[in-house]
């Protein structure tokens, strides 16, 4: 990658005077000099390269979510209400990092699309609970760091990150990605998006 160009660069070019100075015996004074500027660019270089990997840490990397690939819809659903909630999980699970979506409404699970987990139905913990209350999405960056992430059975066990999203009063989404920190401000703008018109149909079906 480019970002290791310049400590590789100054690596090689230290190693390179070190080997050419142990096979001369008589320096002149032109080439101490070069010596010594060939020195001090390959230790500017390693220091920029050094300073690179501060600047651009290494992106956490994806793992492979333990499960099936699937879809599960609630059956007793109409069939425009099918259709959008295909459509929605589609929209999600091609455009963004999510690799699952489940959706509770109106204290059923109405949707499960994607890498599935162990249990079929969406446990309203704390964390849903609370989303459903306060009407504000939850961003869980690193699943595992959390004490609440007991009540995500429903998503593969190894689910990196995770967002809730209400869906009204009656529902959450429930997003799980495979890459920790990886929904970008984007990426959680257009989940909010596109919950906001599937929560417009919901509310429509239960009126």
């Amino acid at each position: 990658m480019i970002r290791y160009l310049p400590l590789v660069v100054g690596t090689l070019g230290g190693f390179a005077l070190l080997a050419n100075r142990m096979v001369t015996f008589n320096l002149t004074a032109s080439q101490s000099r070069a010596d010594a500027l060939g020195v001090l660019l390959s230790a500017v270089l390693i220091l920029v390269g050094l300073l690179w990997q501060q600047a651009q840490p290494k992106p956490p990397e994806a793992v492979n979510l333990i499960g099936e690939e699937g879809l599960e819809i609630d059956n007793s659903l109409s069939d425009a209400v099918k259709t959008e909630l295909a459509w929605a999980s589609h929209i999600l699970l091609t455009n963004t990092v999510t690799k699952v979506v489940a959706v509770y409404y109106d204290r059923q699970t109405i949707l499960r699309r994607g890498i599935l987990g162990k249990s079929k139905q969406v446990n309203i913990g704390a964390i849903a609970e609370r989303v459903m209350k306060t009407q504000k999405p939850v961003y869980l960056v690193k699943l595992e760091l959390y004490p609440g992430r007991v009540e995500f059975d429903y998503l593969p066990e190894n689910t990196q990150g995770v967002i809730v999203q209400p869906l009204g009063e009656k529902g959450v989404m429930v997003l799980g990605a495979n890459i920790p920190r990886s929904y970008t401000k984007q990426d959680e703008n257009w989940v909010t998006a596109i919950a906001e018109k599937l929560t417009y149909n919901l509310e429509k079906m239960s009126s």
